[in-house]
C-alpha cells in the first residue's frame, strides 16, 4: 500500500462496526475510499485468503491509513482520534471521557458481538430473532441507565462523541430485528437528533456503495 492517498475503509454497507468508522471519518472531515467487502456473498469475501491477510478475524472494518493497517472499530476509533485530535470525539473532562469510553464499551463488547451475523448463524434461522432482541434489550437497559445521568442534547452532554458514532448504527440493528424501542426514551431521543445530521446521513447503510439497489433509498 502506498504511504500517499486517501485512506482506505474495507466495509460492509450493513456493517455496524463499519458505520461506526465511517460516522467518525465523516465527523473529522476526513476523505476516505471505501472498499466493499460483501460478508455474505461466495459465503462471505471476508474468510479470503486475500482480506485474511488484511484482517485475521475475518471482520469488518479495516482502515489503511498512514502506512498502516488498522482493525477493530474501537482501535480505529481511538487512533483517529489520537492522530486527528482536530474535532474531537472525546471531552477535555477526563471523566466525561471515561463515560464515553464505558458507551462504546457496552455497546461494542455487551451488544453488538451477541447478534452479530457469525453468532446468528450458529444460533439459527429459527431462533435468531428472539436471540437477538434478548442481547439488544438487556445491553439497551444498561445504555439508557448510563445515558439518564450522562446525557445532555447527545451521549455525553451537548457534543457528539464517539459513543454518538456507536449508539446510532445499534439503534438501527434493534430495529432491524423488531426490538421495541418505546422503554428506551434516551435513545430515541438521541437517535431523532443525529438522524439527519450529514455526517451521520452519508455513514447510513442506504447511502453506500454496496447497498443493494432494493434497499438504497
Amino acid at each position: 500500500m502506498s504511504v500517499i492517498g486517501k485512506p482506505v475503509l474495507y466495509s460492509y454497507w450493513r456493517s455496524s462496526c463499519s458505520w461506526r468508522v465511517r460516522i467518525a471519518l465523516n465527523l473529522k472531515e476526513i476523505p476516505y475510499d471505501i472498499k466493499p467487502v460483501s460478508l455474505i456473498k461466495a459465503g462471505g469475501e471476508q474468510h479470503s485468503n486475500e482480506f485474511r491477510e488484511i484482517n485475521p478475524m475475518e471482520q469488518v472494518p479495516a482502515l489503511q491509513i498512514d502506512g498502516a493497517t488498522l482493525v477493530e472499530s474501537l482501535s480505529i476509533l481511538s487512533y483517529l482520534e489520537e492522530t486527528r485530535p482536530q474535532r474531537p470525539l472525546l471531552p477535555p473532562d477526563v471523566v466525561k471521557r471515561a463515560k464515553v469510553r464505558e458507551i462504546c464499551e457496552v455497546i461494542a463488547s455487551g451488544i453488538q458481538p451477541l447478534q452479530n451475523l457469525v453468532v446468528l448463524i450458529h444460533v439459527g434461522e429459527e431462533k435468531k430473532n428472539e436471540w437477538a432482541q434478548h442481547w439488544i434489550n438487556r445491553g439497551f437497559r444498561a445504555v439508557e441507565k448510563l445515558l439518564s445521568a450522562s446525557a445532555g442534547k447527545y451521549c455525553v452532554g451537548d457534543e457528539i462523541t464517539l459513543a454518538d458514532c456507536c449508539l446510532i448504527p445499534q439503534v438501527f440493528n434493534a430495529r432491524r430485528f423488531h426490538v421495541d424501542l418505546r422503554p428506551f426514551p434516551i435513545i430515541l431521543r438521541i437517535d431523532r437528533e443525529l438522524e439527519n445530521h450529514p455526517a451521520f446521513r452519508a455513514a447510513h447503510p442506504s447511502n453506500q456503495p454496496d447497498c443493494p439497489p432494493e434497499v438504497a433509498k
